[in-house]
């Protein structure tokens, strides 16, 4: 008569374990997928892709299982091996990216080759294109063994019941799916919050924990088991050490990439954050430099200009600056900025509240002289007791704003450029749309453009999209950012008079800038003869179309990785 109460704790053991490892399974491609965004620049493209990519390997890997002789010792070898690829992946990635960006430099150091030498092509630049599609290799090798999981649990299952089960893989499969699902919640809920490698270390050690679980209730009936323990032991040692070390080690491979001197770094739900400082000699300030995701968002040395353009033209062609909002610019510098303008309250929306937090309170989160830094840059923009500060997505905060029936003289939007699909939305004819009503009648609107020089079409898909939204007169400007390169702006109003026409009609600006004066404020509306040509042919931004995502993308394709400073 069969043991049913042994079958019973059997499958339990099985159908559980088969939840755990599908969760797991998921994790891992979620894992993969967005650190190989976040270094390949390409977020939506290589996220999809990644995800394919680990699903066909999966598929290969329950092929692949057949030819494992035993299905208890294969199991426990598979979770070992599962384990190793999470756990180290993502660092093994980040060497390998470091080294190949670094490698150019150190045999222009060996060699005392000048700058303009440096060596970029031939094997160097295979090299460098391997590097960066390794986030594809490792992430089919995890896919390939976590598709060996259900073909092996299923066999085992079989042989603790010796005979066929009809219903076995059905069985598996459901744990698998709804294994998925809670790991898919988990993701999103806390491992997305914490450090990557945090979250690839707890993932494995479900691996490990699942490993001896299976190796103590099945102890007689595998082989070589007190080397399998000694293996989960150690890996569980490697686990430990990677989740307590791990993020440090990759931040100090990351920050190899950087030509500055790496003072902080930090990782917030939304983004990695970076700060760097350049030392220019005795005497001299030191220039700090401001990175998201590897992208340059603001240099001490001259990010004034960039502000002072998003800023000035606005205003000074608005009838008004008493009530003023800015969506984007967590950094404080254009609130800096507004606040020059004596108005009487500035709404500034922002997604990232820890972002924010660096900058209000620079002394209670960054090193001591990085704060004091800060502290002068921003001038404490964010403790003004006329700022209301809103920690929201701005596409729906928005909505509470027309709710609440609030009207600005002029909105600026600071945002960076639209290089992740979730900015494409804050690009849209649906957002401008509903940032017009937001507009008193005689205000101005403002955009950060991107390059009209790298990213031309992109540029003018901002302008047509705006166009799109209502807005009577949409203009664009543009002029050099040291950091940057050639930068541009657009600027818009609701009715009346056209943006350069309320400028051309001043003799100064109305507030004295630092760099900026009324003829260069108006020389930047020149451009190049011909440039809007294909104008008409460029197409608008709705919502969900990622036109001007796929444009951007286009644009800057050659020019992706972490190590270029002049993106935003």
């Amino acid at each position: 008569m069969p043991n049913t109460k042994k079958f019973f704790w059997d499958d339990t053991l099985l159908i559980l374990t088969m939840a755990l490892l599908a969760g797991c399974g998921l994790i891992y491609e979620y894992l993969l997928s967005h650190y190989a965004g976040r270094v390949l620049g390409v977020m939506e493209s290589t996220i999809y892709t990644m995800i394919g990519l680990m699903i066909v390997a999966m598929g290969v890997g329950a092929f692949a299982a057949r030819f494992v002789k035993c299905a208890f010792n294969g199991f426990l070898y598979l979770e070992l091996i599962i384990a190793f690829l999470g756990t180290t992946s993502i660092l093994i990635i980040g060497a390998l990216i470091a080294l190949s960006q670094l490698l150019p430099m150190i045999i222009a150091d060996t060699f005392a080759l000048p700058p303009d030498a440096m060596p970029k092509g031939g094997w160097i630049k295979s090299v460098n294109w391997l590097a960066m599609k390794s986030p594809y290799f490792f992430g089919f090798l995890l896919g390939f063994f976590i598709g060996m999981e259900i073909p092996l649990i299923a066999r085992v299952r079989e042989i603790v019941h010796q005979k066929h089960l009809e219903n076995n893989l059905g069985t598996m499969y459901g744990a698998d799916y709804i294994g998925a699902g809670v790991g898919a919640a988990i993701w999103v809920t806390f491992l997305l919050t914490i450090d990557i490698n945090e979250a690839a270390a707890i993932t494995a050690s479900i691996n490990l924990f699942a490993g001896l679980l299976f190796l103590s209730r099945y102890w007689s009936m595998i082989k070589r088991r007190t080397l399998l323990l000694i293996g989960h032991i150690i890996f569980s040692v490697l686990v430990v050490i990677v989740f307590q070390h791990g993020n440090n080690w990759l931040n100090q491979m990351s920050n190899l990439l950087y030509l500055d001197n790496v003072v902080y770094s930090d990782k917030t739900r939304y983004q990695q954050i970076t700060f760097t400082e350049r030392k220019l000699g005795h005497n001299q300030d030191t220039v700090i430099n401001f990175y998201l995701n590897g992208r340059l968002q603001f240099s001490s040395s001259d990010e004034f200009i960039y502000h002072g353009y998003l800023v000035e033209p606005v205003l000074a062609g608005s009838a008004r600056q008493d009530n003023i909002l800015i969506i984007g610019g967590g950094d404080g510098l254009a609130l800096r900025d507004v606040l020059r303008w004596n108005p009487k309250k500035v709404t500034l929306i922002d997604l990232d509240a820890k972002l924010m937090s660096l900058f209000r309170e620079p002394k209670t989160h960054l090193p001591t002289k990085l704060a004091a830094q800060l502290e002068t840059l921003t001038q404490q923009s964010f403790s003004d007791p006329r700022v209301e500060v809103i920690a929201a997505d701005a596409f729906l905060a928005i909505d509470e704003l027309l709710q609440a029936q609030r009207y600005f003289d002029a909105v600026i939007i600071d945002l960076p450029d639209p290089s992740h699909p979730d900015l494409n939305k804050l690009y849209s004819v649906n957002f401008y749309a509903r940032v017009n009503q937001l507009l008193s009648g005689d205000g101005l609107l403002a955009i950060q453009s991107t390059s009209p020089y790298h990213a031309k079409n992109a540029f003018i898909a901002i302008g047509n999209t705006v166009e799109a939204a209502g807005f009577s007169h949409v203009q664009q400007y543009h002029d050099n950012v040291p950091s940057f390169g050639e930068w541009g702006w657009t600027i818009a109003a609701k009715t009346g008079a056209s943006p350069y026409e309320r400028l051309a009609n001043l003799t100064e600006l109305p507030i004295e800038h630092q760099w900026l004066t009324m003829d260069l404020v108006l020389s930047a509306f020149e451009f190049p003869e011909n440039f809007y040509q294909d104008k008409d042919k460029i197409s608008i931004n709705y919502l969900g179309s990622h036109t001007i995502y796929q444009l951007h993308q286009q644009a800057w394709q050659s020019q992706q990785g972490l190590n270029n400073a002049h993106l935003q």
